[in-house]
């Protein structure tokens, strides 16, 4: 359902400065349709929806072709059909939204209400936002050089370096993506002995006959383009799926690189399945080939860079050096997002069990735990979307560090995770957030889409 819902339902629920009369006409006229959203589409697509404006429409923005869409869905794209849950009467009453969203998007105004200015407080640390970059439409993955200068992808498929000074230049000889569904470049990691090989890793969407998969490529960083490209890793089977490649891509303490990929949308087939890598976080060596204590290394009819499994989509990765784990979160469907502690051959259990249930409202299991399926640190019910995600580990924010913070994609803020699992949201409507990561001075940075920009969390230390 992610991101072809979005393309349907277009009105902004609660659009800054829309002006009185039409939140009024909003208010008598689509209450049904805005229940709908709330209750069917705001897991993937925001709890407020946002007015499209200037959106290329793919499938058609007649109201036949948008009541098609809502009832027939998109299921390689991740959007399922609802003709079963609508009636036809609550079809028409969504079309109307839709169609009185596009009619009167310019009574709308879509300012940023993001203030960089504002003095924001959370857990009794002060702290402002500067704006790094609002060049990046969708900056998917970013990871910081020596220097500090940074490495972004923009999910469309471009890298570039931007400089400690703010210039931005695009990075040539990437490999080519299918930016399609949520496919596209994805996330870029450092080698960790950068500074005497100055090796990268990037993650993206990889097509072959229609088809698409989550790549790996490792290449030199050279001073315009990449040098030396070599695909490292490669997820079969490819699939005609345009949602769930996971991409996330982390080092763990030993020189070995974990990713993450999704379970590509086909639930009942990849996820507890060790012969295809779907549903899955492997581990690497860093030229490709496979650690040989690794779980299931030399067992028949399973891929051998398996490291834990029963994964739905993970797009959070992150070591705790502290604690000596891996962190992961991924997408639950309609709630049941989970934080997980990743550990070597464990199964996470999706879809046998969750605390999820089917977008359209049906149930696909009624159970939470099971023997031998390892329960989640934490889930979200309702969803959250998470995307991106950082350990607080500096001395610049002494009341959060420990704590991880976790990017929203459907309440447009981040989540702090303090080590009881209790946690507090901050910057409410920053926009969806893509990453969150710590810069080499243990700065916080923050991305967002939608759109595109970089914030950096400046604190307001008090003597």
């Amino acid at each position: 359902m992610k991101y072809y819902l979005v393309t349907l339902i277009l009105i902004g629920l609660y659009a800054c400065g829309a002006n009185s009369e039409l939140n009024k006409i909003e208010k008598d006229q689509f209450a049904e349709a805005k229940s709908l959203y709330a209750s069917n589409c705001a897991s993937c697509h925001g709890q407020q929806m946002a007015m499209f404006v200037d959106r290329n429409w793919k499938h058609g923005s007649d109201p036949d072709s948008l009541a098609l869409s809502i009832k027939k869905g998109y299921p390689d794209d991740g959007m399922p059909a609802f003709e079963a849950l609508f009636s036809e009467e609550q079809v028409q009453e969504l079309v109307k939204y839709i169609t009185y969203g596009i009619d009167n998007r310019e009574s709308f105004s879509f300012d940023d209400p993001f203030n960089p200015d504002t003095i924001f407080e959370t857990d009794g640390l002060k702290y402002r936002l500067e704006l790094i970059s609002d060049e990046v439409d969708v900056p998917w993955g970013y990871a910081f050089l020596p220097d500090n200068s940074m490495l972004i992808t923009d999910i469309s498929g471009e890298l570039y370096h931007r400089s400690v000074e703010g210039e931005l230049q695009e990075i040539g000889n990437v490999p080519e993506v299918v930016h399609a569904g949520q496919g596209g470049l994805m996330d870029v990691e450092l080698d960790p002995d950068f500074e005497t090989n100055n090796l990268v890793y990037i993650s993206y969407s990889k097509g072959k006959d229609d088809k698409q998969t989550t790549a790996v490529i490792r290449a030199k960083l050279g001073e315009k383009q990449l040098e030396d490209v070599t695909e490292i890793f490669e997820a079969l089977p490819y699939l005609s799926t345009r949602h769930h490649y996971g991409g996330r891509l982390e080092f763990d303490p030993d020189g070995y690189l974990m990713i993450t990929v999704g379970d590509r949308g086909r639930r009942d087939d990849n996820p507890q399945s060790l012969e295809n890598h779907c549903g899955k976080v492997h581990r690497i060596n860093s030229d490709g080939s496979i650690p040989q204590d690794n779980p299931f290394v030399g067992q028949a009819n399973a891929m051998e860079s398996i490291y834990s499994y029963g994964h739905r989509n993970p797009q959070g990765l992150i070591y705790d050096a502290d604690r000596g784990i891996m962190w992961e979160h991924e997408h639950g469907p309609r709630g049941g997002d989970e934080l997980n502690i990743v550990r070597k051959g464990e199964n996470f259990g999706w879809p046998v069990v969750s605390f999820g249930i089917n977008y359209n409202g049906t149930t696909f299991t009624n159970k939470t735990e099971m023997e031998g399926m390892t329960e989640p640190e934490k889930y979200w019910v309702p969803s959250i979307a998470p995307c991106g995600m950082a350990l607080v580990y500096s001395d610049l924010y002494p009341e959060w560090k420990g704590d991880l913070l976790i990017g929203s994609l459907r309440f447009k803020y981040v989540t702090k995770v303090s080590e009881d699992m209790s946690e507090v949201s901050m910057l409410k409507n920053i926009g969806r957030v893509r990453n969150v990561k710590l810069d080499r001075e243990g700065y916080i940075y923050v991305s967002v889409e939608e759109p595109g920009a970089i914030y950096k969390l400046i604190p307001i230390l008090e003597n």
